[in-house]
């Protein structure tokens, strides 16, 4: 009976493997354009308590090349100076304009709430939702309008380059590349007309504004907490086409501010993002995490060093996809496992308490 466990072990090793070969050798990243566009973007940035990190965006994109933008910044109740430091460097650029959010209603999450209200200010022909804690690179508007337009979508996602500066931040925030790359063929969120396949990120959200409209992607999705990927999952449902990419050092972004702000961060994502299943969540940990352990323990040291090899081939393979240091994610490799493990109790144990607090507010699960 336990060979037939180890089967299922190794298996479930290939797989991943497979798919993290298949991510490398078709490389899904956003590419540069031959083509310069002009269409007016609107840039809709929600902001909740932001006024220590909005300011890096704000500047990246006044500086950026794509000039024909507008920004527009929601405060959404923030309980710091976001209001006054983005109604400051307003003055300075009559691109950029802060509005206050309505009072969240009744059955809506707060994000999604703010963006569906800065979707009903935008006059461009593009929406593009971005986080406050990132930063543009020059060509990365450009360079999505152009894959809008070649691929004819609806949506256009892009995982942002993550930038990791102390150790805990270096121990869990390379488990969103890895957990991605190793588990989905990134290229079927567009090739593949299932909505199963989907995957999105909410740091870059590119629509289509008439089907925007048309579809109000947010309001579908008003009280859930994996919005980006429930948008990309209505997007496809509705025959639509849209596309996940990685953002090949367009756009950065520091995700969480240090270990204890990533562990609340990603606990509060990791099983919503498994589809709310504590089953198939703890299948996954038993695979990957317990998996190995078992093989060194119960088998002979040649099926390790096989095993390992695969593990260390395909960090090596998501760690050059995702723009991060190979040395660093392999030298923490275990810690993020560890890490892993913590971060899933955590987000069990919020979801059994149907609620969690994120930036001041209950969210109810």
């Amino acid at each position: 009976m336990m060979i037939y466990f180890f089967y299922i072990i190794f298996s479930f090793l290939i797989l991943r493997f497979t798919v993290t070969l298949f991510n490398f050798i078709s490389n899904p990243k956003l590419t540069r354009s031959p083509k310069f566009y002009n269409d007016l973007v609107s840039v809709l940035i929600p902001a909740r308590n932001e006024a220590e990190d909005i300011l890096t965006l704000l500047d990246s994109l006044k500086v950026q090349d794509y000039q024909n933008i507008e920004v527009i910044v929601l405060d959404d109740q923030s309980e710091d100076h976001t209001f006054t430091v983005c109604e400051e460097f307003s003055k300075s650029d009559t691109r950029f304009k802060v509005i206050k959010g309505q009072p969240l209603k009744k059955g809506w999450l707060g994000k999604n709430y703010a963006c569906y209200q800065l979707a009903n200010q935008a006059k461009g022909k593009y929406l593009l939702f971005l986080d406050a804690d990132e930063q543009v690179k020059d060509g990365l508007i450009n360079n999505a309008i152009y894959r809008m337009q070649i691929g004819k979508l609806s949506l256009l996602s892009l995982f942002t380059n993550q930038i990791t500066e102390t150790a805990g931040e270096k121990a869990i925030i390379p488990l969103m590349h890895y957990l991605l790359l190793n588990l989905l063929p990134l290229r079927l969120v567009k090739l593949s007309k299932m909505p199963s396949f989907s995957a999105a990120s909410g740091q870059f959200m590119l629509f289509d504004k008439v089907n925007y409209l048309k579809f109000q992607w947010h309001q579908l999705v008003k009280n859930m907490v994996v919005e980006d990927v429930e948008i990309m999952k209505k997007v496809k449902q509705n025959k639509l086409n849209g596309e996940a990419l990685l953002a090949n050092g367009f756009i950065y972004c520091r995700m969480y501010k240090g270990y204890k702000e990533g562990l609340d961060g990603f606990s509060k994502n990791l099983l919503a993002g498994f589809g709310g299943n504590i089953i198939g969540l703890m299948i996954y940990l038993l695979m990957v995490v317990f998996g190995p352990i078992m093989i060194l323990i119960f088998l002979n040291f040649e099926l390790f060093y096989f095993a390992v090899t695969l593990i260390i081939f395909s960090r090596i393979m998501i760690s050059y996809l995702s723009g991060q240091n190979v040395l660093t994610n392999l030298f923490f490799h275990v810690f993020q496992m560890i890490n892993l493990l913590i971060i899933a109790v955590l987000s069990i144990k919020k979801s059994l308490n149907k609620s969690l607090i994120w930036k001041g507010r209950t969210i109810h699960t």
